[in-house]
């Protein structure tokens, strides 16, 4: 009995010195943004906020670059081990930032030949894409949280997040048809990989109509919808609380894999995790997981990854 209360003992002290390190080196190493703001709410637990409230959180050239600098640098992070993705104000994300449309159109304005006026565009369309596919490639889960609306490029961004949770206000809006134009950052093919329903993705895209959170709590484009926003942000730091407490070897793996085979066929899937657990197998996390298990003992204190 001496022995499990010193061991419980070392292993809450261990805890928590795991938690203070992760802590100082959040705030010693975190960059600040102009647009973003990253926080920890709990220990390995990152919140990106998009922080232009003032502009509905409106896609601008600043947060294109900031965006996709933060999640790549999260991505490496060892203490960071899942992010969440939120917002400032009352608007998730109003879309692109047409101030910036209209910067771009002078510079084309600028070229009066179409081949060099279409390799600036596919340049910035790029650019932008890649943005949001940082989520994606980020190696640690992302909890994408949506209070009020989501229009445009906001949907091109949660589309590419792991989970998706919503307050009861929220609403999605492929808006893209609407300014005369094919949705180019994600969505168009992201987004029907999420959904059940073919018929909707192509009502929804077509028609550029409001997607209420109820109706996509429905149809499976958010699996969780509280009642306000306090309530979803509690929900996703005590989800993803849990998740930091797992295995990063696992976790990350299985985001990998999950990645991975949706875009290729079940075999080549298999051949992908065979391939990478025949190493992570031999980690200390699959031992200690799995013998923490087997006696029903204190889940085992990971090492950061």
């Amino acid at each position: 009995m001496a022995i499990n209360i010193i061991k419980n003992s070392l292993g809450s002290l261990g805890k928590y010195l795991q938690a203070a390190s992760a802590l100082r080196y959040s705030m010693e190493m975190s960059p600040t943004y102009k647009t973003l703001v990253v926080t920890i709410p709990k220990p390995f637990v990152y919140m990106v906020k998009l922080n232009r409230p003032e502009k509905l959180n409106a896609m601008n050239s600043t947060m294109w670059k900031e965006f996709k600098e933060c999640f790549e640098g999260l991505s490496i992070n060892p203490d960071c081990r899942v992010v969440i993705l939120s917002a400032a104000g009352k608007t998730f994300c109003a879309g692109i930032d047409l101030q910036g449309m209209m910067d771009m159109g002078q510079s084309l304005a600028e070229q009066e030949d179409i081949a060099r006026r279409s390799k600036l565009i596919e340049s910035k369309i790029k650019d932008y894409q890649d943005s949001f596919t940082a989520i994606e490639k980020c190696s640690k889960p992302v909890i994408a949280v949506i209070h009020g609306a989501c229009i445009g490029a906001g949907m091109d961004m949660i589309s590419a997040a792991d989970i998706r949770y919503a307050s009861s206000n929220a609403y999605f809006q492929i808006k893209e048809l609407d300014i005369g134009m094919a949705a180019d950052v994600g969505t168009l093919q992201r987004f029907p990989k999420i959904m059940g329903s073919d018929s909707l993705v192509r009502e929804l895209v077509y028609t550029a109509r409001k997607y209420p959170a109820a109706e996509a709590l429905e149809s499976g484009f958010i699996s969780r919808m509280l009642d306000n926003e306090e309530s979803l942000l509690n929900k996703s730091i005590e989800v993803a609380e849990d998740i930091a407490s797992k295995s990063p070897v696992a976790v990350q793996g299985s985001k990998m894999s999950l990645v991975y085979s949706r875009d290729h066929s079940v075999q080549e899937g298999l051949d992908h995790i065979a391939m990478h657990n025949k190493a992570m197998l031999q980690s200390e996390d699959f031992l200690n997981a799995a013998m923490a298990q087997a006696v029903k003992g204190d889940p085992p204190i990971f090492s950061k990854l």
